[in-house]
């Protein structure tokens, strides 16, 4: 059977052209349309979704109409949005009148056990740390001898703190002070598999750490990196004395007045 003219259809506008047109022909043209409206919500939606999630801040309704097509509902996409995304890891919430992607509250646990605290180490604990690392073991004493200056107790609890030293027994001499090593986190930290990867004095130099005209006496010892305990150290047989850390860690973060 040959159409007529007049019996197509405007299938975008959903609208009969004038003429008559049988009941199959009809329902088809409705379901097609239907496909078409469903089609078109989609990507409406899709291009919701991309907007609000590449936003840095929430965006108000005025702005979504303005970034999606003229034909859109807007009310009706959110709505659809915010019903697509209940009960997810991300809710679309409303904040001041404005729409943005947020955390469920049921999961802001995990974001708080998430958050790094990062603090910046005075350039006394770097020293410290520095010392650490190539005399170990080395005692607080025998820190304070290299640096040429007294470090504040909290720069060792800072250190201890960070995980990047550790104690690892007391010398076999008066007082029986604590000894530090360097831990595995540090290790981890700065890339190396072992303490004998750090640097030398060539390296330092080229790097331009180090000033060529050093002294001629000058060395930088090899660091040692034994789990085992030397001869002149005992094990910790019992926590070091409490006055050796209280002092806040306050005092070694930021600038030191040494």
């Amino acid at each position: 059977m040959q159409t007529k003219p007049e019996q197509v259809v405007d299938v975008a506008a959903g609208q009969e052209t004038p003429g008559a047109m049988d009941d199959v022909t009809a329902k088809l043209t409705a379901e097609v349309y239907s496909v078409y409206r469903s089609t078109e919500h989609q990507q409406q939606l899709r291009i919701l979704e991309a907007v609000l999630f590449a936003a840095s801040e929430p965006l108000s309704q005025a702005v979504l109409e303005d970034r999606l097509p003229n034909e859109s509902d807007v009310e009706t996409l959110l709505a659809d949005l915010c019903e697509t995304y209940r009960g997810r890891g991300v809710n679309l919430v409303q904040v001041s009148g404005k729409w943005t992607f947020r955390t469920s509250e049921d999961l802001s646990f995990i974001m708080r056990k998430d958050a790094v605290e990062e603090k910046r180490l005075s350039r006394a604990a770097l020293e410290t740390l520095a010392i650490i690392a190539y005399h170990q073991p080395v005692a607080r004493s025998e820190i304070e001898e290299v640096r040429g200056v007294s470090i504040s107790k909290g720069t060792l609890d800072a250190l201890l703190e960070i995980g990047w030293i550790r104690m690892r027994g007391r010398r076999r001499s008066p007082g029986r002070p604590v000894t530090y090593g360097t831990s595995d986190a540090f290790l981890s930290h700065f890339g190396l598999e072992a303490v004998s990867d750090l640097p030398g004095m060539s390296d330092l130099k080229a790097a331009g750490l180090l000033q060529s005209n050093l002294p001629s006496d000058f060395v930088i010892p090899a660091p040692g990196d034994g789990e085992d305990l030397d001869p002149d150290e005992d094990p910790l047989d019992e926590g070091p004395d409490m006055d050796d850390y209280d002092e806040p860690l306050e005092a070694a973060l930021g600038e030191d007045a040494e």
